[in-house]
C-alpha cells in the first residue's frame, strides 16, 4: 500500500498540514507510523478525514465528533453512533433556531424607538419589565400592531 507524507495528504484533501496535526492530537486521527521521523499515511486517512468533515459540517464539536469515531464499543455500528449523536445535537440546533427566530423577530418587528433620549427608552422598559406579561412574560410579536405614543425598544412585545 502507497505510503503518503503529511503533504500529500494534506493537498489531496484540501486541507492545511496543520489541521491534520490538529485532528491527530484532538484524537480524531490516530497517530500514523513514522519513517525518518516523518508522518507516513495511507490511503484510508481519506475516510476517515471524510468522516471528520462531515460530522463537523453537521455542527458537531471536536469533542462529539472524537465521541463518535471512538466513544463507543467497536461492536455498536456508525448508524446507531449517529442516531445517538445526532438526537442530542438536534436539540441544541432547535433551541438555537428559536433564538434565531426570536432574534429575526426583534429585528425586523421592534427597535422602532421614537424616544428622544436613551434615558427614556430605559424608564419605558423598566415599567413594561414590572408589569405583569411584561416582555420577560410575553413571546416576541405579542401585541404586534397596537399604536402607542412611545413605541420603546421591542414595542412588539410590549404591553400597553
Amino acid at each position: 500500500m502507497r505510503e503518503l507524507s503529511i503533504g500529500e495528504v494534506a493537498r489531496e484533501a484540501g486541507v492545511p498540514a496543520s489541521t491534520l496535526r490538529y485532528y491527530e492530537k484532538a484524537g480524531l486521527l490516530p497517530a500514523p507510523p513514522r519513517s525518518s521521523g516523518q508522518r507516513r499515511y495511507t490511503e484510508t486517512v481519506f475516510g476517515r478525514i471524510g468522516l471528520i468533515r462531515l460530522a463537523l459540517e453537521a455542527g458537531f464539536t471536536i469533542g462529539e465528533t472524537r465521541l463518535f469515531l471512538s466513544g463507543f464499543s467497536e461492536q455498536t455500528p456508525p448508524a446507531a453512533r449517529w442516531r445517538t449523536l445526532a438526537a442530542r445535537k438536534l436539540e441544541e440546533v432547535n433551541a438555537l433556531m428559536d433564538r434565531a427566530q426570536r432574534m429575526k423577530s426583534l429585528l425586523e418587528t421592534s427597535f422602532r424607538c421614537r424616544c428622544p433620549r436613551l434615558e427614556d427608552c430605559e424608564r419605558y422598559l423598566r415599567s413594561a419589565r414590572r408589569r405583569p406579561g411584561g416582555p420577560a412574560e410575553r413571546p416576541p410579536g405579542a401585541g404586534a400592531g397596537r399604536a402607542r405614543p412611545c413605541s420603546g425598544i421591542g414595542e412588539e412585545s410590549l404591553p400597553e
